[in-house]
């Protein structure tokens, strides 16, 4: 994409709805409810400024599959902010981003070094093109039961033993802040002659704020799919796949629409169209104020006792390279109580929905719409609890990760022949399905893996716990899929 001087007071695509919602347009096209007339009950629940601007691709609104003018337009404006080479819109969330990323550089049979505890989004991908995955296991903190970062050292090693990879993937950061030294990864990549793929699905604020990690652009990776809806503000489902100047961005164009909707929702583009300017004009004093919110949550909550709000004192120059300091990730095993079972009593209890609750751990995430009387509720809410139901920790398990024994890779074991046994009967056996607590989506299995009986035990436990499980296709997670020996394709 050719750069130009940009107005980052712009907002193309908002633009262009304002001025359709004015011309008064008659609609034989789709979607069928012609701007909410055909759907009264849609119309009352949405808002009639909503259902208005509902609409299908068109001249003055550009195409998103082939875009020429407004979105266009949007893609420059977000490149620019994000420091790019070229921005993609996606409508698809993250997931579609990580995947389009991945497919953009794999193909059956090309290697991609990456950490085991990816979102469930990168392993589809590996489903989807039949690369093959080179998994560098991270570093557990033991006390707190959490995957870090991939250590240089790792790195190194993987792609020393596998020259011919064609790409690293990186998070940055994890779902629990956790950074690896992304900007040496690169460098190790790119010397090695591979792309460097970063999943920034929960930092879109390093861009804009102040003092925090590296984001992947000024890292130099090659790509990165950034979840604008996550931190940045805009519409759930929409996000950003952000390249550099060694990717050629008419492939990825088309590796993108192999799978995005021709209908791209304009509700979706122009809350990327809107959220990018929000950012790029006050986007400095937006994350100093999460910031401080965090460190003043830190600070109470550890003032508590029992918990652990964790944050800059982790960082260790290598697995632990930075910390995210909007994450409110908190320890809760030494009140005796799963992560998971006290994200269960704030929202039953206390009407509090935090984002996710695992085995030993919570995550609040703060983002630029909370406000401090909320995060103060949330303080006494964890103090009350901590009260009312604290007791001995002892049997509550602590490590959230588990080593993988990677048996095929994750396309030829999806689609091998298979049958459906007893989870409990399953130890030993190759499975051929997913299974992961949502969220954070991190498969405990995937496809190709030998299932053991640590694994057993931990589903055992994160199911009596109350933990989301989601993956196979027996919703109750009484059966597994497994291979059947001999009759792979």
């Amino acid at each position: 994409m050719k750069k130009i001087f940009s107005n980052q007071s712009r907002a193309p695509i908002y633009e262009a709805l304002e001025k359709f919602r004015e011309m008064r347009v008659v609609p034989f096209d789709v979607p069928g409810h012609k701007h909410g007339k055909g759907n009264p009950e849609l119309t009352a629940f949405l808002g009639e400024q909503c259902v208005s601007i509902d609409v299908n691709s068109m001249k003055p609104l550009d195409n998103l599959c082939h875009p020429v003018s407004v979105i266009q337009e949007a893609e420059l404006l977000a490149a620019e902010a994000f420091g790019a080479e070229h921005a993609f819109l996606m409508v698809g969330g993250t997931t579609s981003s990580v995947q389009s990323m991945v497919l953009s550089c794999c193909k059956r049979g090309d290697k991609i070094i990456l950490p085991r505890n990816v979102h469930r989004s990168v392993i589809n991908a590996l489903v989807l093109c039949g690369a093959i995955p080179v998994y560098v296991n991270p570093d557990v903190n033991a006390r707190l039961g959490i995957s870090l970062g991939m250590s240089r050292e790792q790195v190194k090693k993987a792609i020393q033993a596998n020259p011919d990879a064609v790409a690293v993937l990186v998070n940055n950061p994890t779902y629990y802040g956790i950074c690896s030294d992304l900007r040496a990864i690169v460098k190790m990549a790119h010397e090695a002659g591979m792309l460097c793929l970063v999943d920034e699905a929960h930092g879109t604020h390093f861009y804009f704020g102040e003092n925090m990690p590296v984001s992947a652009m000024e890292a130099g990776a090659d790509m990165a799919a950034v979840s604008m809806h996550k931190s940045g503000g805009s519409l759930t489902q929409s996000s950003l796949l952000l390249i550099g100047k060694n990717v050629n961005a008419g492939h990825v164009r088309q590796i993108i629409n192999l799978t995005q909707t021709t209908s791209g929702s304009y509700l979706l583009m122009s809350s990327l169209d809107i959220s990018r300017r929000n950012l790029a004009l006050r986007g400095k004093s937006i994350f100093r104020k999460v910031v401080e919110m965090a460190e003043y949550a830190r600070e109470e909550i550890n003032a508590i006792g029992g918990y652990y709000a964790y944050g800059n004192e982790l960082k260790n120059g290598d697995s632990i390279f930075d910390f995210d300091p909007t994450k409110l990730s908190v320890h809760t095993r030494d009140i005796g109580l799963a992560g998971i079972e006290v994200y269960d009593i704030l929202r039953d209890e206390y009407d509090i929905q935090i984002e996710f609750g695992d085995i030993g751990n919570i995550l609040a995430y703060l983002s630029i719409g909370d406000r401090m009387q909320e995060l103060e509720r949330l303080v006494s809410a964890l103090a009350e609890i901590k009260r009312r139901y604290m007791k001995d920790p002892y049997g509550l398990l602590s490590q959230e990760y588990i080593d993988p024994e990677v048996v095929y890779s994750p396309q030829k074991a999806f689609y091998a022949n298979k049958k459906s046994i007893p989870l409990n009967e399953s130890e030993g056996f190759v499975c051929s399905e997913f299974v992961m607590c949502y969220p954070p989506g991190i498969p405990i299995l995937a496809p190709g893996e030998r299932i053991t009986k640590e694994i057993l035990d931990y589903i055992a436990y994160a199911k009596a716990k109350g933990c989301s499980m989601t993956g196979p296709e027996d919703l109750e997670i009484k059966n597994i899929n497994i291979l059947v020996e001999g009759e792979l394709i």
